[in-house]
């Protein structure tokens, strides 16, 4: 991937004298910031502003090892087969005209997907704004050349983002608003070959990037894409667009139908440490606080110590804290006493430290340096967020002086910033350029917060005898469509998946003999061919107390499947805790495993998790420990704790199941009952794939 981001020379094919043409633009933008030779390519001149335009690229001489091409969509075919000819590593295609287009484009796409298999020439586009790396000043792109005024801002952060138009209205915003210096930006467009994953891959790897930030409408290898994810050492931030339920529509068991790809996607993101962003905005500014502060360990509480000139946003901040799982600190006393000393005597010190009384006596310079000096010195703070004021009020902080007394103590600050609109500006710049990220909103302030002290790391994925599959259970494993329950749980059985014992009967007589061998009360079931949801089809008889109403509900049951099927026995296992677990195939991740609350409710609570196969013990334990009702589990009105290693067990094993078994299409367990802490099957359903 080197020529696409230092070539040794650059052939312009498509490059225009007219100012209103992108081959202008990326010409302009070329021979401005690139330091190798530039070659415009274009039979209509002989010469482009000084530069000697050649008629086609077999001409061009050496070096030469990336294109740009910007020629129509219909002759983007030729062109690139005139590239691999030349002996050209790559092109980056940014003319428009393909996949996005219709079906005509569909095919031309198609056309440049086999040139590059057959030829080996890496295609990087089309349809896309190319590669801004403002480190090296390279503008490989048509964006527009606003984005010279003042320089380009250089910073840590590199974005990756499919939307071409984005990523230069990205680039705009950034450079001309002057607090979020980038390294690279690149566009991919409809990635007919070069993806996210090639890009990533370099990224993590390129000196010059610190926080690796993507805007993906899809992953083109959810796989690779997790791989990388999780041997990454530096940050990674996502905003996917298109996360709906679309992909559940067709779902066959309660576990599918809350597989929606923003359910999904959550879930193997955090599984492989990668935090989520919920519009731009918000995922640039996640991207400038990862950078900012390096070297914070995951395992950092994030305490915070707010500093505020006002008591309402005190209050608003702990908040906002709260709803995100950020602690306030609690100050030490040698802290309070500190801050005691600027104070008036009535003035009771507490968190949010409230410092409008003591900027009235000692002026904002001493009242906020000697807050700040305070807190950042109390070992239970691991953080400060500070509420300043610019343009009125006699609140000008010395923001520098702040800045290095924090990070001298290795405590990341943060600003909430308000005030007249040039100073504010110029305040937010300042900061920034010292280190310090500055936030106009307090609740965007907080979740970067949150994301910064709540980035969790994953280690590799470790192979282990728990998700072990014998050979019994792929014996069981033939035909199509929806296994009945009873087999489903002897395959779950096999593999190590606590069920409850049970048995086919074919008769009343039979029914009642299981009956009294497992013990009243019992639960009668039908199962029908093909049949997932048995409670909705009235298939179900709990609590079954005497013989005389197991041989009703056996009637009862075979005249509601109208003598299609088969009649199950179990014993009546109470619990303390409905669950549901289950796995479903992701077509851009593969198996994944999910686990929630369950039982009938399993959809309306929609309190669950996945994440993608195959999971390591503590990978599992992760997932459980993300869902909402932790005090369920934790053994809620004095009922017995979940027995989470058992639980997480039964996620590994799932998931080694999906991957020993492509044709698995879905794994329904529902409801998976606590029984004095530890879980069992009680129903299930195994779907095929034909």
């Amino acid at each position: 991937m080197n020529f696409f981001f230092k070539p040794s020379g650059i052939a312009l094919i498509g490059a225009s004298a007219n100012p209103l043409k992108g081959g202008f633009s990326i010409l302009n933008n070329l021979k401005i910031g690139f330091d190798g030779p530039i070659y415009p390519v274009n039979p209509r001149y002989e010469e482009i502003d000084g530069l000697r335009c050649y008629p086609s690229v077999a001409e061009v001489p050496d070096p030469v090892d990336l294109a740009i091409v910007f020629v129509p969509g219909s002759r983007a075919p030729e062109v690139i087969r005139a590239c691999a000819g030349r002996g050209i590593k790559g092109v980056m295609i940014e003319s428009g005209g393909f996949a996005e287009a219709g079906p005509r484009g569909v095919a031309l796409q198609e056309t440049l997907k086999d040139i590059a298999r057959e030829t080996g020439i890496r295609l990087w586009g089309p349809n896309c704004m190319g590669l801004v790396d403002a480190k090296r000043g390279y503008v490989f792109s048509f964006v527009s050349g606003v984005i010279w005024e003042g320089g380009l801002k250089t910073g840590e952060t590199s974005l990756i983002v499919q939307s071409g138009m984005l990523s230069g209205a990205f680039l705009i915003d950034i450079m001309t608003h002057g607090v979020m210096g980038i390294s690279k930006v690149c566009s991919i467009g409809n990635k007919c070959d070069v993806n996210e994953c090639d890009l990533l891959e370099y990224l993590i790897d390129d000196p010059d990037t610190g926080v690796v930030g993507l805007y993906l409408e899809g992953i083109a290898d959810g796989r690779r894409f997790l791989d990388l994810c999780r041997r990454s050492l530096k940050p990674i931030v996502v905003l996917k667009g298109g996360q709906s339920a679309r992909g559940a529509a067709a779902a066959m068991s309660h576990t599918a139908s809350m597989a929606g790809d923003a359910a999904v996607l959550r879930g193997v993101l955090d599984q492989v440490g990668v935090t989520m962003a919920s519009d731009f905005k918000e995922m640039m500014d996640i991207c400038r606080t990862l950078a900012a502060f390096p070297d914070v360990s995951p395992q950092n509480p994030g305490r915070m110590a707010i500093l505020t000139y006002t008591g309402g946003a005190g209050i608003v901040s702990a908040d906002f804290m709260e709803r995100e799982g950020l602690p306030l600190a609690d100050l030490s006393a040698e802290t309070t006493d500190r801050l005691k000393t600027v104070f008036p005597e009535w003035m009771p010190v507490g968190n949010p430290v409230d410092l409008w009384p003591a900027v009235e006596q000692h002026g904002a310079d001493k009242t906020y340096a000697a807050a700040v000096a305070a807190v950042a010195d109390d070992p239970g703070v691991d953080g400060i967020f500070i509420h300043a004021f610019t343009g009125g009020f006699a609140l000008n902080p010395d923001i520098p002086g702040l800045v290095k007394t924090a990070r001298a103590a290795g405590k990341p600050i943060f600003c909430w910033l308000l005030g007249r609109r040039e100073d504010a500006r110029q305040l937010q710049i300042e900061a920034q350029e010292q280190g310090m990220p500055v936030f106009r909103e307090i609740g965007r302030a907080v979740v970067c917060m949150r994301a910064l002290f709540g980035r969790e790391r994953t280690n590799a994925v470790e192979s282990g005898d728990d998700a072990a599959i014998p050979d019994a259970a792929a014996s069981e494993l033939s035909g199509e469509g929806v296994l009945d329950e009873h087999r489903s749980k002897r395959i779950l059985s096999l593999c190590g998946i606590p069920t409850v014992s049970e048995t086919v009967v074919s008769t009343p007589r039979d029914a009642v003999a299981a009956a009294e061998q497992f013990g009243f009360p019992v639960v009668l079931k039908g199962l029908p061919p093909g049949e997932v949801h048995k409670t909705e089809a009235g298939l179900v008889r709990l609590g079954v107390a005497d013989a005389g109403a197991v041989g009703t509900a056996f009637q009862e049951l075979t005249a509601g499947m109208a003598g299609r099927g088969e009649i199950l026995v179990q014993p009546h296992v109470s619990g303390d805790l409905e669950l549901i677990v289950g796995l479903v195939r992701d077509a851009q991740f593969g198996p994944c495993v999910m686990c929630g609350f369950g039982g009938v409710l399993a959809e309306a609570v929609g309190d669950v998790r996945f994440a993608a196969a195959p999971l390591t013990m503590a990978e599992a334990l992760d997932a459980i420990g993300r869902l909402k009702a932790q005090r369920l589990l934790d053994g809620f009105r004095g009922a017995p704790p979940v027995d989470r290693d058992a639980l997480a067990r039964i996620l590994v094993r799932l998931g080694g199941l999906g991957l020993a078994f492509p044709r698995i299409r879905e794994i329904d367990i529902n409801p998976l009952i606590i029984q004095n802490g530890r879980p069992v099957a009680v129903d299930a359903a195994v779907i095929l794939s034909p």
